[in-house]
């Protein structure tokens, strides 16, 4: 597997060398951009070799003088103009737009989802400022359960008809514990032993900060 995960990663960066070539060409000299976006579960969930074809793929490219991996800040702070695009809206799923995540199925969800981004916009802006370690703390939480809720698995998988219980239960706890905690915030009745409980059944993103939300269009 591993011999055969080389000779990908090779033919890959030949394939882009042939590509750079092509569009040098055709750009009038101009050096074209490569953009390489990867679905993050092809790497150890999918496709075990994953993260080896990626090393693999550095390994060839690492002092190559036609294919150069940059990251999108080097790109653009190399160039001094950029054509600026508005990409179309499309997926990775069936047919190539939104009917996996927003269907007759699915869609009840996104309701709850609004009201619920709005609420924590609300209170962000609101307590801004607030130097209270456990309203910081209950804040915190309460992003943590919006982000939860917002993962588009649970549409996915209502959709694809495998685990939809467990789908709808997870979308319906996440908002129903930030509208819990919006009404504790609001009252200054935080329930900090309810809350440390939360903290650890939902420790996902440690170094969350609900002040993004203030700055947040809505």
């Amino acid at each position: 597997a591993r011999r055969a995960t080389v000779e990908h990663a090779k033919d890959f960066a030949n394939r882009k060398r042939e590509q750079v070539r092509r569009l040098f060409s055709q750009f009038d000299g101009e050096e074209p951009v490569i953009v390489a976006p990867f679905d993050a579960e092809l790497f150890g969930h999918w496709w075990y070799e994953g993260p080896l074809f990626i090393e693999e793929l550095f390994r060839e490219l690492n002092g190559d003088d036609i294919v150069v991996p940059s990251t999108p800040s080097e790109v653009i702070n190399s160039m001094d103009q950029a054509q600026v695009v508005t990409p179309n809206t499309s997926t990775w799923g069936a047919n190539g737009y939104n009917e996996v995540w927003l269907n007759g199925r699915n869609d009840w969800i996104y309701r709850h989802l609004d009201e619920g981004s709005r609420r924590m916009i609300e209170l962000a802006r609101k307590f801004e400022r607030t130097d209270d370690a456990l309203r910081i703390r209950a804040l915190n939480q309460m992003a943590r359960e919006l982000l939860l809720a917002q993962s588009s698995d649970w549409a996915f998988i209502i959709t694809t008809n495998t685990t939809v219980e467990y789908a709808v239960n997870r979308t319906k706890t996440h908002i129903d514990r930030l509208l819990r905690l919006y009404g504790e915030i609001e009252s200054n009745s935080i329930d900090e032993s309810r809350l440390k409980t939360l903290e650890w059944i939902d420790s996902i993103f440690p170094h969350i900060d609900f002040r993004v939300y203030a700055k947040q269009v809505g």
